[in-house]
């Protein structure tokens, strides 16, 4: 049983390490026009695996409902979103620089 606490103690401590990287991360945000016009939001500043900044993309285009795609480890997403986008970002735990 002893061994079942130090495995918990230690995914505990993996939990907060991953809650201390986002925090220390600052996340920028801008508003570029693309193609016709277009408006396209995009985050900068990311240092997460690929697979993590891929799983926000998804989550944040779930809660905007929009499209988007990662792109050399920034997340942009269809549309103007600069007023969403912040309190979504911190709610996950990142620092957010406009």
């Amino acid at each position: 049983m002893a061994n079942d606490d130090s495995i918990d103690d230690l995914l505990d401590e993996l939990d907060t390490h991953d809650d201390l990287t986002r925090t220390e991360q600052s996340v920028s945000i801008r508003m570029e026009r693309r193609r016709y016009d277009k408006p396209v939001t995009i985050l900068e500043g990311f240092d997460l695996p690929h697979a993590d900044v891929a799983e926000l993309a998804s989550t944040l285009k779930r809660s905007l409902g929009t499209g988007g795609t990662v792109d050399d480890g920034r997340i942009e997403l269809q549309g103007d979103h600069r007023g969403r986008v912040p309190e979504l970002l911190r709610d996950q735990g990142f620092t957010v620089t406009e």
